[in-house]
């Protein structure tokens, strides 16, 4: 059985703020200085270009026969630059004379070309990841709720998580109904979700690990369960009829918070709001 790893489920919401009215911030912006241009030289009597400041580079004893006989292989090279500066290169492919100055200039202080620099740790080998699958894409919000004004919204955790193995630990999910002044009525589950390990595998160090890791993801974005002529949606049936049985008072949750329809009796004996979904 699949379960949570621990610390990875979202926090709990806060039903203070609905994520459809919140405004999303300005991205932070940060200043950035443009760089003068640098004209790196070992030679601190060398004629400066016009325009450019001279910047020296520091011989810190690093040669082109040293590096070629150490570190024979573009991999073995990146590591050393990696471990000596902490500047990733990447240098695969590259001619050899090419990739042992680059190497040699970052070394002996000189700031490498973009084209020539990576991301990655060297040291990290692609055969020991453990694959892992992306995190769905939300279903996009109807487009016949544009304009409309809401009316009302209510947030419960009162509804048991569609994903199987978290009903049966009686984990809750994180739902959030909204009313429009046209009669329309909506429901999203915002979460929880979390990464969990699929399968096993025996690693080149003969430790056990996942096949691959993969997301219980709950969410379904904004969807309409009642439309605006009083029709309900096949989930908005089981929706309204599992806040039904929630007691307010004398009343019920649906009734109290959400509208105000009424309900056979006979709708009342479903105990799995989800269905088939």
């Amino acid at each position: 059985m699949n379960k949570p790893v621990k610390g990875a489920k979202t926090p709990e919401i806060s039903w203070d703020l609905d994520p459809i009215e919140a405004e999303t911030p300005a991205d932070a912006k940060s200043e950035v200085k443009p760089e003068a241009d640098v004209e790196w030289t070992a030679n601190p009597n060398k004629p400066v270009k016009p325009g450019k400041k001279q910047a020296v580079l520091i011989d810190h004893g690093f040669d082109m026969e040293g590096l070629m006989t150490d570190f024979p292989t573009a991999t073995e090279l990146q590591r050393f630059v990696y471990d000596q500066t902490g500047i990733v290169l990447n240098l695969k492919g590259r001619s050899n004379k090419l990739k042992y100055q680059i190497a040699m200039d970052v070394l002996n202080g000189a700031e490498p070309d973009a084209a020539f620099t990576g991301t990655e740790n060297p040291y990290l080998d692609k055969v020991d990841l453990i694959p892992e699958d992306a995190l769905k894409d939300v279903p996009p919000r109807p487009a016949e709720l544009e304009g409309l004004n809401l009316v009302t919204r209510f947030g419960t955790n009162s509804f048991p998580h569609p994903h199987p193995e978290w009903k049966a630990q009686d984990v809750k999910a994180q739902v959030v109904f909204r009313k429009y002044d046209n009669n329309v009525i909506t429901y999203e589950i915002l979460g929880p979700i979390a990464k969990v390990p699929v399968g096993q595998k025996i690693n080149k160090f003969g430790q056990k690990v996942p096949e691959k890791l993969t997301w219980i993801d709950p969410r379904t974005g904004e969807q309409i369960v009642r439309r605006a002529n009083g029709t309900y949606t096949p989930v908005g049936s089981r929706l309204r009829n599992f806040m039904m049985k929630q007691k307010v008072n004398k009343s019920n949750q649906w009734d109290t918070w959400i509208d105000r329809d009424f309900v056979a009796q006979g709708e009342l004996l479903d105990d799995n709001p989800w269905g088939s979904m």
